[in-house]
């Protein structure tokens, strides 16, 4: 893989923290993009990133994120969305303002930054956009109706997304995160350092292996669990 520019949106601590250091790493240049940007600070010193505020529930927002990016390192040739907002309750309680939010973030953002990376990778005539999934993708659990119907939508974007782009050269796949991220999720050191967790640097391991296959076997979705998940 030739080193790129890899654009990572809803960047923070945990798996976006893990993808920007494994890539710039690999020598590609690094585009960070959170509502608030200020927790970013050390991971762009650590990574010389750039970092743009953006919430990608507004269309206006994310075409200036992806103008920003060109502008100053060039077109993605590596497209992550990380973002998501989780919201829990019974069906009968739910606001609708806030399930109708936690739908923007989680699905319909996903829609306006993979049309954004599409256009440039089209013209490019290559590309990897990857979508980051959760159990939620493929099993709704009871009170978690908003988070589900967000991931539920984003996993059929990305199956559409790749049936679509793949014979034009670009690479869409959905990873569906089965289980809790340590370095998020965990109480403790204890937690941390035990097989409860994924381990953030080796889910970004197996995103940059997404990024390397050969167009002759590319994967559309990938499931990650630790091996006592339960499924």
């Amino acid at each position: 893989m030739k080193p790129g520019i890899a654009l990572i949106v809803g960047a923070g601590a945990g798996l976006s923290a893990s993808l920007s250091r494994l890539f710039a790493a690999e020598g590609m240049r690094i585009a960070l993009a959170a509502r608030n940007v200020d927790k970013l600070s050390t991971l762009v010193a650590e990574t010389r990133a750039i970092a743009v505020a953006c919430d990608t529930a507004e269309p206006a927002q994310v075409n200036a994120l992806f103008n920003e990016v060109r502008q100053n390192l060039g077109e993605p040739t590596v497209v992550v969305y990380n973002a998501g907002r989780r919201l829990r309750g019974a069906i009968e309680t739910l606001d609708p303002a806030e399930v109708q939010r936690t739908w923007l973030v989680t699905c319909f953002g996903g829609f306006l930054v993979g049309q954004q990376a599409a256009r440039g990778m089209l013209a490019a005539g290559a590309g990897t956009i990857l979508f980051t999934g959760a159990t939620a993708s493929v099993k709704a659990f009871p009170q978690s109706a908003a988070f589900a119907m967000g991931k539920f939508g984003l996993r059929a974007l990305a199956q559409s997304m790749a049936r679509e782009l793949a014979p034009k050269n670009i690479h869409v796949a959905h990873i569906v995160i089965d289980g809790g991220i340590a370095s998020s999720d965990a109480k403790n050191a204890e937690d941390q350092s035990s097989d409860r967790f994924l381990d953030p640097d080796s889910i970004a391991r197996e995103y940059l292996h997404l990024i390397r296959q050969h167009r002759s076997a590319w994967t559309w979705e990938l499931e990650l669990r630790p091996f006592g998940e339960s499924f």
